[in-house]
C-alpha cells in the first residue's frame, strides 16, 4: 500500500541487499541525466530490461529526485550521492544532498495546473510504494528515498563470463555516456559533436 503522507524522518526499512550501486554526481543538470542513465543501466543488468516496468518507473523517480537534489538541495562545491539497493522483493533508490535546511514537505504539494514545476514529488509519491526524508549520517544534508516492490521480471544476467565491472570499466561508461549526452545538444551538432 502506498503511504499517502509519508512523514519527514519516516525510516526506510533494513534491506538485506541482493546487489548495490553507489556513486557520487556533480550538482548539475548533467549530473542529474547521469545519474537517470546509470540507474537505467544498473537495473539492465539486474534482471530488470529497459522496457520493463520497473526500470521506466525507478528510472523516472531517479530523475525526479535528482533534480531536486540539483534545484533545491544544490550547495556551490558540492556532489549528491545517489543510492540503489536491490533486496527482499525491493528496489530502493536513494538520493542524498548536503542542504539540510531546505526540506521537502511532508506530503506532495498541489500545484497550479499550469505551474511548470513542482510535480516531481506528486510523481515519486504516485509511482513508489513508500517513499520518505532522511537525514544525513554524519554530515548536514538529507537523502531522499523511495521504494518499490518487484519480482524479477527478467533472469539476472549470470551468462557472463567476466566478473561484475570494476572501477575502471564503470568510468569507462560514464564517459561514454557523457560523451553521447554532449553529441546531443543542438549547438554540438552545429560543430559535428565536437567542443570548440
Amino acid at each position: 500500500m502506498k503511504s499517502a503522507t509519508p512523514p519527514n524522518g519516516h525510516m526506510p526499512r533494513h534491506l538485506a541487499p541482493e546487489r548495490e550501486f553507489t556513486m557520487r554526481f556533480t550538482s548539475t543538470p548533467r549530473g542529474a541525466r547521469l545519474a537517470r542513465r546509470l540507474v537505467s543501466h544498473r537495473l539492465d543488468d539486474w534482471g530488470h530490461p529497459y522496457t520493463t516496468h520497473v526500470n521506466e518507473t525507478l528510472t523516472l523517480i531517479t530523475a525526479e529526485l535528482s533534480a531536486n537534489a540539483v534545484r533545491h538541495g544544490h550547495v556551490p562545491g558540492r556532489d549528491f550521492h545517489l543510492h540503489l539497493v536491490l533486496g527482499e522483493g525491493i528496489v530502493r533508490v536513494e538520493v542524498t544532498d548536503t542542504r539540510a535546511e531546505k526540506q521537502p514537505p511532508s506530503s506532495a504539494p498541489v500545484t497550479d495546473s499550469l505551474s511548470e514545476s513542482g510535480r516531481g514529488l506528486l510523481l515519486v509519491a504516485a509511482l513508489s510504494d513508500d517513499w520518505g526524508v532522511t537525514p544525513r549520517h554524519a554530515a548536514p544534508g538529507k537523502t531522499v528515498w523511495a521504494e518499490l516492490r518487484v519480482q524479477q521480471e527478467g533472469h539476472p544476467r549470470t551468462h557472463r563470463v567476466a566478473p561484475e565491472p570494476t572501477d575502471v570499466e564503470l568510468l569507462l561508461a560514464t564517459a561514454s555516456l557523457l560523451r553521447d549526452d554532449l553529441g546531443s545538444r543542438p549547438e554540438d551538432a552545429r560543430h559535428g559533436g565536437r567542443r570548440r
